[in-house]
């Protein structure tokens, strides 16, 4: 405690600016979701006051950020769909994944995971961070130009039919629960029908056409329509916001631009009057928790997305190791990982308790408030307060700035994410793989497949098979190197320095297997052909084992195989260094002592020798 209050004048300082900075970006990731302004700052809030509070990293200040709104984006738009487009009705399920994935988070940290993070490969982090900053870009051209599909009667009337299709599927559904037989009974189907009237229609096709037009493939399907309606005014917003953004970080980096811009051109519309489309109102007043996600809870509910609340988890976890891993650079000092997850999971779980938006560690916010004079938790648990402070001053007044300043930040935010650096390095990674007759890098291939999947189709997904691609060509590429380095010879073709004595007349009957790398699944095709490999000359096999650190399974079975294969051609086999992870794996299925006795098995070449030397 007396440590948290060492610094108070720099930290205050740090967090209030902090959180001045977080405003518009918690606003606008609030807005994106889709559920609100103020589940963007309610998010910004709880996590940035007990993540600070409970973490591991002394600057690190959390909050919404970009990768984390995407996958919630997804989350959102799923389970509204199945609550009929009710935002209200589909809540109290939206807030239990985001609470079930922060109880992960805190699961993560308690088991000690933090620490395996680092071991996701690069080129997955780098498709799905390029994927990320695409798909903010592309979802945001829409309201940056004031075209709302649901809004757009006319594409809207287009799914009537599915709405009428869907009301009378519900219908069905419903009879179906209560044992009415439809076929037998159909005046009851009739009747209930009749109940239906056209704003049920209206509100079905407008939850069907927005779902229509959700993601970079629904907004590249209706932009034609959407270029055809621009409302110059949003567009007008939305490009002085963005120009203000890049052109202000010109004249002074030391006041953030995207608050002067928010500040400036909501300013500017509200002054003169402008006929502009607000953001939705922010409740005033403290934030309420929402009892309703324990009330309501059911496995059913919770069990389609148990899946995507992990996914949230391991990426929160990623995104705010990353910030500290910034953090630890800038003040030179170490954070601790799994705190740091614990206290990120435990502000995850609050927020979502309170309708908040899932965040993770959020880089230029830390940055901020380490430059800003920040150095204990004190900054960030200062930066929630700021924000609360303003949620509670000033909600009313929010509530009026436009829905495409907020546009304009988020294209801004989405061109900033990108992988820059990966993306420049494609031409110079080496290209170690071919499709068909052309040479790739595999890296890029990587790269891609996560960007182009996580883009137009599914970020969960894309991550998981990205990192199942990764796994496989890692996998190969260390089966390769460990077969080229692995080869039968004779004693007369090639020598190691301790064999440079072994006696002239024996080296035509006694033969060597160096294994020089694990033995594992991608590695044991080449091994099982060692007794094909023995010409009909030998009697013994020295296997020398001193770089098998590691065998796994595969390896396991693999060399059974090989022993009792070269025991039938009455070759007998020796071992020489084997190491403690093998020698356990095999006493575990009694290779040893059933196939290979423990006297054939010897600390170096030289006891070997001595041994066979008489049996010759």
């Amino acid at each position: 405690m007396k440590n948290l209050f060492s610094n108070i004048k720099g930290d205050a300082f740090g967090g209030i600016t902090a959180g001045i900075v977080a405003l518009p970006l918690a606003l606008a990731f609030g807005v994106s979701s889709g559920l609100g302004p103020s589940a963007g700052l309610y998010g910004a809030i709880f996590l940035s006051f007990f993540a600070a509070l409970f973490g591991g990293t002394n600057t690190q200040i959390s909050g919404p950020t970009a990768p984390m709104t995407a996958v919630s984006m997804v989350v959102i738009a799923g389970i509204i769909a199945v609550n009929d487009g009710d935002v209200e009705k589909a809540l109290p399920a939206i807030l239990l994944v985001f609470l079930l994935a922060g109880f992960m988070q805190v699961g993560l940290g308690v088991l000690g995971l933090g620490k395996y993070i680092k071991y996701i490969p690069y080129p997955v982090v780098s498709g799905f961070m390029t994927a990320i900053g695409v798909i903010i870009l592309v979802t945001q051209v829409l309201p940056s130009i004031g075209y709302y599909p649901k809004e757009d009667i006319e594409f809207v009337n287009q799914f009537r039919p599915q709405a009428e299709e869907l009301i009378l599927e519900n219908i069905l559904k419903e009879e179906a629960g209560e044992g009415i037989l439809v076929l037998e009974n159909f005046k009851e189907t009739v009747e209930r029908a009749q109940f239906i009237n056209e704003d049920d229609i209206l509100k079905e096709s407008k939850t069907l056409a927005k779902n229509e037009a959700s993601g970079v493939l629904g907004t590249l399907k209706v932009l034609p329509r959407a270029i055809q309606s621009i409302n110059w005014l949003e567009l007008i917003l939305a490009l002085s916001t963005i120009f203000i953004i890049y052109g202000f970080k010109r004249i002074t980096t030391k006041i953030p631009s995207t608050l002067v811009a928010l500040v400036v051109v909501s300013g500017a519309a509200i002054a003169f009057g402008l006929n502009y489309r607000p953001i939705e109102e922010i409740p005033s007043g403290i934030p309420m928790p929402h009892l309703e996600i324990f009330t309501s809870f059911s496995i059913a509910t919770i069990t389609p997305y148990v899946f995507t609340a992990l996914t949230l988890a391991l990426l929160g976890a990623i995104d705010s190791l990353l910030t500290s891993v910034v953090a630890d650079n800038m003040t030179k000092t170490k954070h601790k990982p799994n705190k740091e997850l614990i206290g990120q999971g435990i502000g995850n779980s609050i927020g979502a308790i309170f309708g908040g938006l899932p965040g993770a560690g959020a880089t230029i916010r830390t940055v901020v408030n380490i430059n800003s004079g920040g150095k204990t938790k004190l900054s960030g648990m200062i930066a929630g307060i700021m924000l609360l402070i303003i949620l509670l001053g000033l909600g009313p007044i929010a509530s009026q700035i436009p829905a495409a300043v907020l546009a304009g930040i988020l294209i801004t935010v989405g061109i900033g994410v990108m992988d820059y650096k990966g993306l420049k390095a494609i031409p110079s990674l080496p290209r170690d793989a071919k499709i068909g007759p052309f040479k790739v890098s595999s890296e890029v291939i990587i790269m891609f497949v996560v960007l182009l999947l996580s883009s137009l189709w599914n970020l969960v997904y894309a991550v998981g098979i990205g990192l199942v691609i990764a796994s496989l060509m890692f996998m190969k590429k260390i089966g390769d190197l460990t077969a080229e380095r692995s080869d039968v010879k004779s004693l007369k073709e090639e020598v190691w320095k301790d064999e440079l004595d072994f006696p002239t007349d024996l080296k035509e009957k006694v033969f060597i297997k160096h294994i020089k790398g694990p033995l594992f699944f991608g590695s044991t095709s080449e091994f099982q052909s060692l007794s094909a490999q023995v010409p009909s000359t030998a009697s013994m096999v020295i296997i020398r084992l001193d770089r098998m650190q590691y065998m796994d399974q595969s390896g396991l079975y693999a060399m059974e195989d090989v022993l009792q294969e070269l025991n039938k051609n009455n070759i007998t086999a020796y071992f020489v260094d084997l190491l403690d992870q093998p020698k356990y794996m095999m006493e575990r299925i009694d290779i040893i002592p059933d196939l290979m006795p423990r006297e054939h098995i010897f600390e170096t070449f030289n006891d070997c020798i001595k041994y066979i030397k008489p049996k010759i």
